[in-house]
């Protein structure tokens, strides 16, 4: 058994000086991690425990914590030029022409430090081009902590058919103009639309719902989208926050051929470091103020950083290169396929699902096509699994609906020691289910 003192203790002082020991609301973990070392797929915490990982930070670390060529080139830049905050740098430059070379979508870039930073310009800029207010996401999705799209993602099955705000002190005015809409059905949208005619200034989504796991777009859905867009005059938006560069140098876009209006990246195109960009079509990102023509205000005192450019581009080289993501796909489809083997052999009612380097076992029966379904998935053993995990040195982030992560430095023989001890822990878990007392809420 692993013990925790010194994490307990690390813990504890942070609580002292930081509201819940942690700097983000889903930084809450089982039980008090406090880490001190990442390399590669390891990650060491205060206690000296180690674990191959998979959270990966929700995603960014596609080629592994502290990749050297990724370090070494923020080395340089914080050698060469510090924040100047004036004009462009050659770092700039250089990483808006390799986005524009690789997303289907992008004519022109803006660069920011976060997801929720580029999807609020995202929708600054919908509302300006359409002279709109409303907009719509999708039950379960998750678009960044502001007010305009920070509701319904995990929600109580009684919440299902409302707006429902992930946060007290939400703007009721702006949490009124946001529409939501169930994915994978059309006629949800298409309902949607004509009963708001003409006042739909965009739609956004995850091309593949990733925030509750991996549900995947159903043939055609996509597709349509981008026809009730063309036709109704509404933006459409991809946030590719989490499928861009992870999935490919092009995104989910490149792969589904579904080319929407405007982009949102970051994660995984800097590995870790904070960066997070827009792009789209030229005629409406020359709407923002930074061309001499623009009226849509977009600033900010850190935007294209230096150290996140740098980090970009050398994350960006490596993804470039030939075996790089058919050696990613095929982790992850080692991963999903012997998980799958596994639970067949056991009897269990899970699915495993997952695209790419993403995977995760849902404690449910297929199949999933929306957030609706998933609130089948038992959460308590969902939760419970991953837990016990953690005590054998595997660390998937112990949340209902969380998906995992592969990385370029995971190595066959870590998948190979995670498929034994998830095997293991299934074992004993068939042999001593979760009490009911026990089960925890969807978090």
């Amino acid at each position: 058994m692993r013990t925790y003192t010194n994490n307990e203790k690390r813990y504890q002082a942070a609580c002292e000086v930081i509201p819940g020991g942690v700097n983000s609301s889903l930084r809450r973990c089982w039980p008090y991690p406090v880490f001190v070392r990442s390399k590669g797929a390891v990650i060491t915490d205060a206690d000296n425990n180690e674990y191959i990982d998979y959270h990966a930070a929700f995603g960014p670390n596609v080629l592994g914590y502290n990749d050297d060529a990724v370090d070494a080139a923020v080395s340089q830049a914080i050698e060469d030029i510090g924040l100047i905050g004036v004009g462009t740098t050659e770092q700039e430059i250089q990483l808006a022409q390799k986005i524009c070379q690789h997303v289907p979508c992008a004519e022109k870039v803006l660069f920011s430090n976060s997801g929720s930073e580029a999807t609020y310009a995202a929708i600054r800029l919908a509302r300006a081009v359409t002279s709109r207010k409303k907009i719509i996401k999708f039950q379960g999705a998750y678009h960044g902590w502001h007010d305009y799209l920070a509701m319904n993602v995990i929600s109580a099955p009684e919440k299902l058919g409302e707006r429902d705000p992930l946060s007290a002190g939400s703007l009721p005015e702006a949490i009124e103009q946001t529409l939501i809409c169930s994915f994978n059905d059309l006629d949800d949208v298409e309902d949607t639309v004509r009963a708001h005619k003409g006042e739909v200034a965009g739609i956004i989504l995850e091309p593949i719902l990733h925030n509750i796991g991996c549900v995947l777009p159903q043939p055609g859905f996509l597709e349509a989208l981008r026809e009730i867009t063309r036709r109704e005059g509404i933006v459409l938006i991809f946030d590719e926050v989490i499928t861009g560069f992870r999935h490919g140098l092009g995104g989910y876009q490149k792969i589904c051929g579904v080319t929407p209006d405007l982009t949102t990246l970051g994660k995984s195109m800097a590995n870790g470091y904070p960066i997070s960009a827009l792009c789209g079509k030229r005629e409406l990102m020359d709407r923002f103020r930074t061309h001499p023509d623009g009226d849509v205000f977009f600033a900010g005192t850190f935007n294209g950083h230096p150290v996140g450019c740098a980090a970009a581009l050398a994350t960006i080289e490596v993804l470039e290169r030939e075996s790089t993501y058919p050696h990613l796909f095929g982790l992850g489809e080692r991963m999903r396929k012997e998980l799958s083997e596994i639970i067949s052999r056991l009897g269990l009612k899970a699915t495993v699902a997952g695209f790419g380097s993403v995977f995760l076992t849902y404690f449910l029966e297929g199949p999933v096509r929306n957030y609706s379904d998933l609130l089948r998935n038992d959460a308590a053993l969902f939760v419970k699994y991953r837990k016990d995990l953690i005590q054998r040195g595997i660390f998937k982030l112990p949340m209902n609906l969380k998906r995992n992560h592969l990385t370029l430095s995971h190595t066959e023989e870590q998948v190979s020691r995670t498929l034994e001890a998830s095997e293991d822990v299934l074992q004993r878990l068939v042999k001593q289910p979760v009490a009911a007392g026990a089960r925890e809420s969807q978090s």
